[in-house]
């Protein structure tokens, strides 16, 4: 007998198909209900349907989330119990665990986790059915910092052996620099400013 995870995901799962209304747009990526009390909570986590990089916006986890109450409520799948329906986006925390996953994260840093119980940091490049294809990045091994010569070189990671994929948190994304600020009027005028009272300072002394 299924349980009501699986049973939730059986009837969830032809409104993500691809030719569902929705379905061109979003991809069904987790179900799980849990008990709170005398009433049920679905959490269902949606992402954007293909394998392009890009974020899902709240339009469509609204129209999500309308999509599967409609289809919850007609199923009877959770009977007559009262539940709390929640619909989001996969966070930064998500462990990458498919080709789509892997896919959607090009040009992220990731932490690779492979079969042999090692982790590589490394900026994902593109994926195919080999694997995963990346560059090398700065990170700490024992305490020391990585040779000069490993440091941005290629990286091939086949599918057997990585067993998941962490992508990681970066304040300030690859191809971004100082001019990207100064770019801003506003920016300008505060920097302009600041030009003025180091000038007056210069003056007083």
């Amino acid at each position: 007998m299924p349980t009501l995870d699986e049973a939730v995901t059986t009837v969830l799962t032809p409104v993500f198909a691809a030719g569902s209304e929705i379905g061109a747009d979003l991809a069904l990526e987790e179900v799980s209900v849990t008990t709170a009390g005398r009433r049920q909570v679905v959490r269902v986590v949606v992402d954007r349907a293909g394998d392009e990089p890009g974020d899902l916006d709240l339009d469509a986890v609204a129209a999500a989330s309308t999509a599967v109450s409609e289809a919850l409520d007609e199923s009877g799948v959770l009977g007559e119990a009262p539940y709390t329906l929640e619909v989001s986006s996969p966070g930064v925390d998500r462990p990458l665990t498919t080709p789509r996953h892997w896919s959607r994260a090009r040009g992220r840093l990731v932490r690779a986790v492979l079969t042999d119980g090692t982790a590589l940091l490394v900026r994902v490049v593109s994926v195919d059915e080999a694997g995963v294809h990346g560059t090398l990045e700065p990170q700490m091994v024992k305490g020391k910092p990585p040779r000069a010569k490993d440091v941005g070189a290629p990286r091939d990671l086949a599918w057997a052996d990585l067993v998941r994929g962490e992508v990681q948190v970066e304040f300030r994304r690859p191809g971004e620099d100082v001019e990207d600020l100064v770019a801003d009027p506003g920016v300008d005028d505060e920097l302009d400013e600041l030009d003025d009272v180091d000038d007056g300072d210069e003056d007083e002394q």
